[in-house]
């Protein structure tokens, strides 16, 4: 029994230097939230100057480019081309340096070509900008849709599919099939306006027939689990990044852009068999404005310079 108070004592002892150092330290704060608007775009660098006022979620047009005063050059580029810009329009002064101002617009090529059939025009919130293209760039199929609008066109680069998730994939995501589980919710392109979104439909059908193109595009949509997105190379990875969605079927391009921006996502291949290929195309417009500086901008797309900028994002070699 005295052994036994004797080590009660001891106890006591040694508990007492740490409820003194406890009382001593601080509590404690609760780390700070994160960020809200942490992952907004514009994910590019401001490459005119001016003054910069940008805030995120409230006055932020990313797909908007450069000078839209008295433009040397206009192009209309397919929105999935956002990342190579900031090189691309580089090297492009570089090589022809009598063309400083250059507006671009990176909108879904199908919002492209309805601006371009009603003449040039776009408004966003309150800002009209009525400028007709020199250039137009999207897929092959896009473009077949209205070959009298050009003087001529040119492959220049060609992509695949992969599926965007968050770091660690907590939906265990492995690949098409799973984008038709009732649990997963997912980030779908719109096939009415956004070119992608048809090319997904095929893989959908190689990979599992029509019933998991149902499911996904019909089934889940009317559930709520599948999102249809207006402009799917912004929206589709913020929505994984903020976990409104878990899988987004997005081009290899994109999803390797988000994981050199350093987000937290991860790639999930998908392979050659159920995977489809786009055949990107640039045209001279017949009513170009600038129809020089057209004509040097396709060409440069496929000269070494250019083509070195696509490789640096993982654009494949354009069909020859």
């Amino acid at each position: 029994m005295k052994r036994f108070s004797h080590l009660l004592a001891l106890a006591a002892l040694a508990l007492v230097p740490a409820a003194a150092l406890a009382q001593a330290m601080p509590a404690q704060k609760p780390a700070p939230p994160e960020p809200a608007h942490r992952f907004d775009p514009p994910w590019n660098a401001p490459f005119q100057t001016g003054e910069a006022f940008t805030v995120p979620g409230i006055d932020n047009v990313p797909d908007l480019y450069g000078d839209v005063v008295d433009p040397q050059l206009v192009v209309f580029f397919g929105g999935n081309q956002f990342m190579v810009l900031d090189d691309l329009l580089r090297e492009f002064r570089k090589a022809h340096p009598q063309y400083q101002r250059i507006f671009v617009e990176t909108l879904p090529p199908g919002i492209l070509a309805k601006q371009i059939a009603q003449g040039g025009a776009l408004v966003v919130g309150n800002l009209r900008i009525a400028l007709k293209p020199d250039v137009y760039a999207a897929g092959k199929s896009r473009m077949d849709m209205t070959p009298e609008w050009f003087a001529h066109t040119s492959s220049y680069a060609q992509n695949r599919l992969a599926i965007l998730v968050r770091q660690g994939n907590p939906k265990k995501v492995q690949g098409l099939r799973d984008l038709g589980r009732p649990e997963v919710r997912v980030s779908m392109p719109n096939p009415a306006w956004e070119g992608i979104g048809k090319r997904i439909e095929e893989a959908y059908e190689k990979a599992g027939g029509a019933a998991l193109r149902t499911a996904v595009m019909t089934s889940k949509v009317q559930a709520g689990s599948t999102f249809l997105t207006q402009i799917h190379h912004r929206q589709s990875p913020m929505r994984v990044l903020y976990n409104q969605s878990d899988a987004a079927p997005v081009w290899y391009t994109e999803a390797f852009y988000q994981k050199m921006l350093g987000h937290p996502v991860e790639n999930i291949e998908i392979p050659a068999k159920e995977n489809i290929t786009a055949n990107y195309v640039a045209g001279v417009m017949k009513a170009a404005p600038h129809a020089q500086a057209a004509e040097d901008f396709v060409a440069f797309l496929t000269s070494p310079a250019g083509q070195a900028v696509y490789r640096k994002y993982c654009f494949l070699p354009p069909v020859k």
